[in-house]
């Protein structure tokens, strides 16, 4: 017999020798008066009632000798009792409330010993009767079992206390049975997270997150000894390695996390109130910590005042999961900002990772560069390794694969903040001036040899600011700055994301810091490329601040310059008007990249370049056309409205009259002199 299978067993005994004794109570006090006048008949109706009393106590407690002697657990209403404080009084009143669900001969005997047929329930009055030690306190409110909410008190309109009918809750019923699970009413709530309570997961971290757990569990540890709430504030961006480190930190403290959006949190009052003392009831018996994701709550607001309501009517272990330290509680519960795991630990991990991959396995630079690019923490790691080894349909070897897989992963938290092109053009399709694609082609290098400038040589020690890669790309519409882009992405293999400053820029006081930081922070781990359209909208000239509004503009736009200092990937600006922005503003830009309108020979490139080899071309005048003065932008667009135009006609050829149609349709679109077409 197993241990839990011989606990189970003795805590049925005592239960059930705990029900007889109560069956023996209420029929003795049914039974006084009842019997009839004679002495002796009623001295026997005693000794009967006593007698089952006292054979029923013996069991009682040999049950608990029992467990004692066999170094077990105590039966449940024993350790019920100790947990939550109860005297001998309240279990014996709890033991009375459960047994009406567990045993149907104490219904009859409660009405019997209230000599009412309409009262077979419990009552307080009836307690104080037939229990030992009977204390009228045990219903205050501050008493167990009003506070921990262990019995529900039936009154209607102005019933008397004492009168009132008692039911345990269902919790309870079951606890006493040997059936210790979560409150059905926190379930719709919680939901419990990944943590092997009490056997450390240190092999699942690298060394700078067990050392974090580690501190944050002895953090929490001395916060309980002084008898301070035993809570942490996790920082920052990362949410997957908050839950890991928590996760550490729970199965180190031998307690189960369970988590929960702070968002979901009653804001009724009174709510709040049930749902903090049952939570806490659990975390006593269970144990259990609470994880509360308020990483998009508000700092003032309905959520933000319940959580704050909940954290100082609980006592339980807590984790909060913010961006930035709660107001208000930095000096009662610590903070402690979560980094994702360094550059070598990626490394590392990766390594072990790559190492389980039967057949073509990676190589030693493939762990590199995914370290390079992307910031990721283990157990997505882990994943993604495991669906590029799942991966048998993917095009291209595993190392192909494992960047898929990676860029994958990162996307789920940017998606809804901005819109990701597909990049399609490659070098071969950019006409540039010489020293442009220089400069272009010097971005990729930069962001290619991040690790190796700033882990490996030590830049990043030496250095705590600009060590993001940022560019400006100026030049009026249509002249390539999109498509340079688009080349970027398509080079370095990552995903871009085109964010249109203009809609990003909130007239709200805050909300445009708010908005560039959840887009900075969902796209810190994928390293993917943001473009920065319409810079103009929030990066005009800084002037005087003459009032508020223009405070609030500075402010905005040194958070942005903050954030793209700090970025980890690649952060591109685009401008029409160079001149005006702020030369403040591009002394802090690593690159920037200028696109003059085309030159002659440039324009000719582009009508070379810009029919797919595919398409049906005949005998256009390229030196014509290139005298045209045209973006690529223009050029691209009139290209595809010449080719729609040809498709239609017999036969079917993109010719010099067609394309001249073409230009002269874009002309009146944009209200442009038509001159020699």
């Amino acid at each position: 017999m197993t241990d839990l299978a011989r606990w189970q067993q003795n805590n049925e005994a005592h239960l059930a020798a705990g029900l007889g004794w109560l069956r023996a109570r209420l029929a003795s006090l049914a039974g006084e008066g009842r019997v009839g006048n004679s002495p002796a008949e009623r001295v026997r109706h005693s000794d009967e009632h006593l007698r089952a009393m006292v054979v029923a106590r013996a069991a009682m407690q040999a049950a608990e000798d029992a467990s004692s002697e066999a170094a077990e657990m105590p039966p449940a209403l024993a350790i019920l009792s100790e947990r939550l404080g109860l005297s001998r009084f309240e279990a014996q009143v709890l033991l009375l409330c459960a047994g009406m669900e567990l045993d149907t001969r104490l219904a009859g005997l409660c009405a019997r010993a209230q000599d009412d047929p309409a009262r077979p329930h419990p009552t307080f009055g009836l307690a104080l009767a037939a229990l030992e030690e009977p204390a009228w306190e045990a219903l205050a409110p501050d008493r167990p079992l009003r506070y921990w909410r262990l019995i529900e008190i039936n009154q209607p309109g102005a019933q008397p206390l004492i009168a009132s009918a008692l039911r345990a809750d269902e919790r309870m019923v079951h606890y006493l049975k040997g059936l210790n699970t979560l409150d059905d009413r926190l379930e719709p709530l919680l939901t419990p997270m990944d943590s092997r309570t009490g056997q450390p997961v240190a092999g699942a971290l690298p060394p700078s997150q067990r050392a974090a757990a580690d501190e944050i569990a002895g953090e929490l540890r001395r916060a309980a000894t002084a008898g301070r709430l035993p809570a942490i504030q996790l920082t920052g961006p990362h949410a997957a390695s908050k839950r890991l480190i928590a996760g550490q930190v729970a199965a180190l403290l031998g307690v189960q996390p369970h988590s929960l959006s702070a968002e979901t949190l009653p804001a009724n009052p009174a709510e709040l109130e049930t749902f903090a003392r049952l939570w806490q009831r659990e975390t006593i018996l269970l144990p259990l910590a609470l994880y509360v994701d308020a990483s998009e709550t508000a700092p003032v607001g309905p959520q933000m005042a319940a959580l704050k309501r909940l954290l100082a009517r609980s006592h339980g272990i807590f984790f909060l999961d913010v961006r930035e330290v709660i107001a208000g509680l930095s000096e009662s519960i610590p903070a402690f900002e979560v980094a994702q795991p360094t550059a070598a630990e990626q490394y590392e991990l990766w390594a072990g990772a790559l190492g389980s991959f039967a057949g073509e396995a990676p190589s030693a630079l493939a762990a590199e560069a995914l370290a390079a690019q992307f910031n990721l923490d283990p157990a997505t790691i882990a994943q993604a390794a495991a669906t590029a080894q799942l991966d048998d349909a993917g095009a291209g070897g595993v190392a192909d694969r494992l960047w898929r897989a990676c860029r994958s992963a990162s996307r789920p938290r940017l998606e809804s903040l901005a819109q990701r092109l597909e990049p399609v053009a490659t070098w071969d399709d950019l006409v540039l001036p010489a020293d442009t694609a220089a400069l272009l082609r010097q971005i990729t290098g930069q962001v290619r040899q991040r690790l190796r400038v700033y882990d490996g040589w030590g830049f990043r020690a030496k250095m705590n600011r600009g060590l993001g890669i940022s560019a400006l790309f100026a030049g009026e519409s249509g002249t390539g700055k999109t498509m340079a882009a688009e080349v970027l992405a398509n080079d370095l293999r990552l995903d871009l994301y085109r964010i249109d400053l203009s809609a990003v820029v909130s007239k709200y006081i805050g909300e445009t810091e708010k908005n560039l930081r959840r887009l900075f922070d969902a796209a810190e781990d994928g390293g993917a490329i943001l473009f920065f359209d319409e810079a103009d909208a929030l990066f005009g000239k800084r002037s005087e601040v003459k009032d508020s509004h223009d405070r609030y503009a500075n402010i905005e736009i040194n958070y942005l310059l903050q954030r793209m200092e700090a970025y980890r990937g690649l952060a591109v600006l685009a401008t029409n008007m160079k001149s005006a922005l702020d030369p403040a503003f591009m002394r802090r830009l690593r690159f920037i990249v200028s696109f003059p309108f085309p030159a002659l020979p440039e324009r000719r490139l582009m009508w070379q370049k810009v029919f797919p080899p595919q398409a049906p071309v005949a005998g256009l005048d390229l030196d014509q056309l290139a005298r045209l003065n045209l973006t690529g932008g223009l050029i691209h667009n009139i290209a595809l409205n010449a080719a729609f135009m040809a498709a239609s006609q017999q036969p079917p050829l993109i010719t010099m009259p067609i394309v001249l149609e073409a230009i002269r349709g874009e002309m009146r679109k944009l209200d442009r002199p038509i001159n020699g077409i």
